[in-house]
């Protein structure tokens, strides 16, 4: 093992990039090939209310949170939002949608976070929020309530904006290949694979949170 402070060489970008395609076939037959779909298909351009409302609440509540419990939850979360069929619409009965999705997510800070979202929306529209975020990008969604630098990337990756978030398992994979950053390593491979960054993202993330490994030699992670 290097000794601390001593640089990793880059793994060479022909044996990243088969590692990264045999992580995306053990994704797609554990039962993610959705995941796959959904994220390659994702575009901003397309950015409706519903799904920027929808997305928000995801990231706050997936904050320092099990994303397999979280799933299991979300549905009951949306339902006490309406589905997020719109802003005003919730604002319309504030109170009611509150109270059940506490009873859905014990989270009041995070349950009030979304409330704060979804005010902003109501009182902005989505249009202006579409607009400032082409225009600030990430550097706007972190004015959001429980949107850091990190969620932040997340955020705007699940809003169809082709980016890496270099969240902890991504930042730990660039450090086991000798990469400097998660989007080093992700445009390497996306120069040899030709996916999108926003889908190697989370393919390595998938990928983590099947095998819980970071060893090179185990197939990629």
């Amino acid at each position: 093992m290097p000794s601390r402070g001593v640089k990793i060489r880059p793994l060479e970008p022909e044996r990243l990039a088969s590692l990264y395609l045999a992580a995306k076939e053990r994704v797609i037959e554990a039962g993610f090939a959705d995941e796959i779909d959904w994220q390659e298909e994702v575009s901003f351009d397309d950015l409706s209310e519903p799904t920027f409302l929808r997305e928000s609440a995801w990231v706050v509540l997936s904050a320092g949170f099990r994303e397999a419990v979280l799933r299991r939850r979300f549905g009951e979360v949306s339902r006490a939002f309406l589905h997020w069929a719109s802003a005003d619409l919730i604002i319309a009965q504030l109170e009611t949608c509150r109270k059940d999705a506490l009873a859905a997510f014990g989270n009041q800070r995070k349950i009030d976070a979304i409330v704060a979202i979804v005010e902003r929306v109501a009182g902005e529209g989505i249009n202006t929020i579409r607009q400032q975020i082409g225009i600030r990008g990430t550097e706007f969604l972190q004015e959001l309530p429980f949107i850091g630098s990190v969620t932040a990337c997340h955020l705007a990756k699940n809003l169809g904006i082709v980016m890496v978030k270099p969240d902890r398992h991504l930042t730990r994979m660039a450090a086991k290949t000798g990469y400097n950053s998660a989007d080093q390593m992700c445009r390497t491979i996306s120069e040899l694979v030709g996916d999108p960054l926003s889908v190697i993202d989370i393919v390595i993330w998938r990928h983590a949170t099947i095998t819980g490994s970071y060893k090179v030699e185990c197939g990629f992670l």
